[in-house]
Order: C-alpha cells, then sequence, then structure tokens
C-alpha cells in the first residue's frame, strides 16, 4: 500500500508515519519544507498560496491528512484564528480539489477533525448523527469537513475522523498537566463536571489505520473512547495512577484570565462523545478505560 500524509512531524503525524514505515508500507510526505531526499519520500506544497503539483500523487493507494495549525497553543488572538481556520481549511480544500484531479484518485482520504465541532453540550450524549453545536471550533470543525467535498464528489471514500482529547507523555494536553500532577498540585478544573472525551495517542494511530482498511466507513467518524469522563473523574485518575493527590483546583475564572477564548472552549467546555460508528464497524479498542490507558503511556 503507497500511503501520503501530511503533517507528519506532528503529535500524530510522527506516530502514524512511525507505523507505516515500521511495517515497511511505501509513505510518501507531503511538506511545507522543501527537502532533496535521494528515496523521494518527501514532496513540498504551499497551502496559503495553492501551491500542489499533482503529478506527484498519481497511484496512491491512500492520504492521510493531519496537518494544521496548533490549538493549544498561546493564546487565541485574531491573527491566531485566521491560522487556525485557514491551515485546516485552505489545506483541506487545496488536496481534496488536487486529489479529484487526479487520473487514478486514491481509494480513501483520512482527514483529521475533532469533537470540537459538537461546541460545548453540558451532559447531553453526542453521537455522529448529533447537529453541530456553536463557537469558534464548531465553526472551524464545520468548514473542515465541507473543505473535503471535492474528494467526496471524486467517489473518493472520505473519513473525517473527530479526535478527542489525545493523551500521550509526549505531547498535547496530557504532558502540560503532568508536571503539576506529578509535584502534587494537580486538581480539577472549575466544577469538574465538564465532560472529557479522549483517546490515547497508539489508539489513535490504529484508528487511522482501522479507516484505510474499513471500506464501509466514511463520513464523521469520533475518535474517541468509548467510555468519557468528568474533569473530575479525569483528575482523579491522573492522581491514581501516579501515586499523587489532587488538592489543588483550579477555579473557572482563572482558566479565562490565564488562557481567554482558548481556556474557554478547550479546557471549560463539556462534550460528552461516543464512538458509535467506530463500534458498529467492529472496531476493538487497546484502551478502552482511562486508567488503562495511563498505566500503558505513563
Amino acid at each position: 500500500m503507497k500511503v501520503l500524509i501530511t503533517g507528519s512531524s506532528g503529535f500524530i503525524g510522527s506516530e502514524v508515519t512511525r507505523s507505516f514505515l515500521a511495517q515497511g508500507d511505501p509513505l510518501l510526505r507531503l511538506t511545507r519544507t522543501k527537502r532533496a531526499v535521494a528515496s523521494n519520500a518527501f514532496l513540498s506544497w504551499d497551502p496559503e498560496r495553492g501551491l500542489l503539483k499533482p503529478a506527484g500523487l498519481e497511484g496512491l493507494d491512500a492520504v492521510i491528512h493531519l496537518a494544521g495549525d496548533p490549538i493549544a497553543q498561546g493564546r487565541w488572538t485574531p491573527e491566531k484564528k485566521a491560522r487556525i481556520r485557514n491551515s485546516r481549511v485552505a489545506g483541506t480544500g487545496l488536496l481534496a480539489k488536487t486529489l479529484a484531479q487526479l487520473k487514478n484518485p486514491p481509494k480513501v482520504l483520512v482527514c483529521a477533525s475533532a469533537i470540537g465541532v459538537y461546541g460545548s453540550r453540558g451532559d447531553e450524549t453526542l453521537t455522529e448523527d448529533s447537529t453541530p453545536g456553536t463557537g469558534f471550533l464548531a465553526e472551524v470543525g464545520k468548514a473542515w469537513e465541507e473543505a473535503a467535498q471535492a474528494a467526496r464528489s471524486r467517489g473518493i471514500r472520505v473519513v473525517h475522523l473527530r479526535f478527542g482529547i489525545v493523551l500521550s507523555p509526549t505531547g498535547g494536553a496530557l504532558k502540560m498537566m503532568l508536571p503539576p500532577f506529578r509535584m502534587g498540585l494537580g486538581g480539577k478544573l472549575a466544577s469538574g463536571k465538564q465532560w472529557m472525551s479522549w483517546i490515547s495517542l497508539p489508539e489513535a494511530v490504529q484508528v487511522i489505520h482501522h479507516a484505510i482498511k474499513t471500506e464501509g466507513l466514511k463520513g464523521p467518524v469520533n475518535a474517541v473512547s468509548p467510555q468519557p469522563v468528568t474533569n473530575l473523574e479525569f483528575t482523579k485518575t491522573l492522581g491514581k495512577v501516579l501515586s499523587r493527590p489532587t488538592a489543588f483546583p483550579v477555579p473557572a475564572f482563572a482558566v479565562r484570565l490565564l488562557f481567554g477564548e482558548m481556556g474557554e472552549e478547550l479546557l471549560l467546555a463539556s462534550a460528552r462523545v461516543l464512538p458509535k460508528r467506530l463500534q458498529e464497524s467492529g472496531y476493538r479498542f487497546l484502551h478502552p478505560t482511562l486508567e488503562e490507558a495511563f498505566r500503558k503511556t505513563l
């Protein structure tokens, strides 16, 4: 199987890249950085300028699209929000349109998306059949998924993996949480009642492989554990695994003061999301419970 990946140097992309290389599959990396590599393992593109040569994309079996400006790095200034949106929408649109022009397009395009598309919904149970929510992340998510329309119209099977919080000590939210928790300074955020829908990094990699191989899987697919938890439960479980107390709560006003809109939508929002389509497709979870995920990854 010949696979193209964008975002190969990112948090999830680097692990996905390693997994394909370990299997010996030909892997082509689409990158903004021009590289002269003898193996022709890299192609360059410029989504902002709409530059992507279709010639190098012929003969692919699958495309994995993970590129996008990091959401959780820095406050959401107007400039940062524009980068978050444009890096996802423009990049996906350019890739989808280019793939649609190919004489022999790939059979499947797996695009990253996020559960932020549902917005903050309290205790409501959310599946792929739920309507999109409101807020910046929901608006980005809707536009992000709609940008792949050209590929769908060409007959390419498009899977939008709506990732929850991806857990790994090597990056993402968990990496930032670990120092205070290991010092015994961890605690719940605000009321602790907000729901957190999560997935371990090894699980996220396996879900991507599953999406490529499972021909009946298409459209939005929630890439989350079947057991979402409240922030309070998340806090207590992490403290238990680390054998540390979790007696230092962070009030909501402090989150808003420190992180602004980003804190409101990422840290205080509540999304109780279930992987309905993933389970219906026969996927078996590596880490179905949070404690198991922590013990396997920490």
